[in-house]
């Protein structure tokens, strides 16, 4: 004859032994992290690749090392995923399988991500704290890229002019995934203004009419159709009074939301055009999975849009 007494103790025996059991089971079904040969390594300066290899490689490279406790289940599965995760969006150990200029941008994805304190992930630090970068190493890696070759271009402004102006209408630029350059922006509301430390750069951001009323109504999705436009000048310039002002002109980078057109990178199109010819940039459509891959990690929450205003 069964009891209260004897009733209850079962059930709190199973609430106790079941978690044991079914954390045992996982660990036969637990993912293994496996290392892929290492096709061609990202070549850096010893100081900058010391500070990579200790706070990235793990996720971000075909030499991963998890710790013992990395290999537990469940947070094997976790640490599985990020290493995927990690490797589809750059890869140290397969460098150039991106474009030279990819290349570049990835290193300042990087070093944004780190000044955003999006990198490392905090899941990952919590466990891995010799990850964390200092002040003092995150100033190492941007002076690594500020030297990089793409951060200094010629000054446009010291061959424009006036009265220079073409005589002949040139072709309309094509981006390799088909966004067409436009200078109709130029009539529409700018929604910010900013600068950034990628070469010290200061850039304008323009809004189409949806762009504008989505951000009024903080409609999030922006609606398709919706038009963003950033106009990037180079490095800073003061004069002798401490007045900063803009470098020369370096491009203009366009965002277009097409949910579907454009649905394997979040439903937005991405083209830059670089110089005073807007030459379409990238030799391959890699830079829209480039530009996504940024704006995943630093802004998801604003449909992967910088600059939006709060107000």
């Amino acid at each position: 004859m069964k009891t209260p007494g004897n009733t209850l103790y079962k059930r709190s025996l199973i609430i106790l032994i079941g978690p044991v059991i079914l954390l045992a089971a996982l660990q036969f079904f637990s993912p293994a992290v496996e290392n892929p040969p290492v096709k061609k390594e990202i070549i850096l300066p010893a100081d900058v690749k010391a500070i990579m290899k200790r706070a990235c490689y793990d996720c971000h490279s075909n030499q991963a090392e998890p710790a013992w406790f990395d290999r537990i289940a469940p947070a094997s599965y976790l640490v599985a995923h990020d290493i995927k995760e990690g490797r589809s969006r750059f890869n140290f150990s397969d460098w150039d399988a991106n474009p030279p200029a990819v290349q570049q941008l990835l290193l300042w994805e990087m070093v944004n991500a780190i000044t955003e304190n999006k990198m490392p992930l905090p899941s990952y630090l919590a466990m891995h704290p010799e990850a964390q970068i200092s002040a003092a190493e995150l100033t190492t890696l941007r002076n690594y890229v500020n030297t990089l070759p793409g951060r200094h271009k010629t000054d446009t402004a010291s061959i424009v002019k006036p009265g220079t102006a073409r005589q002949v209408k040139p072709p309309v630029p094509v981006s390799l995934n088909g966004i067409a350059y436009f200078a109709d922006f130029k009539t529409w509301q700018i929604i910010s203004t900013t600068d950034k430390y990628d070469g010290g750069s200061m850039r304008v951001v323009y809004g189409n009419e949806l762009m504008i009323k989505a951000i009024k109504s903080r409609k999030f999705p922006f609606p398709d159709g919706t038009k963003i436009v950033k106009v990037v000048w180079g490095k800073q310039k003061e004069d002798k009074d401490g007045i900063v002002y803009p470098g020369n002109f370096q491009n203009v980078q366009i965002m277009i939301k097409d949910s579907k057109k454009y649905a394997s990178t979040e439903g937005w199109g991405f083209a830059k055009f670089d110089g005073l010819d807007h030459k379409p940039f990238g030799k391959t459509a890699l830079f829209a999975k480039t530009c996504i891959n940024c704006h995943r990690l630093l802004v998801p929450e604003s449909d992967f849009v910088f600059n939006i205003p709060t107000k």
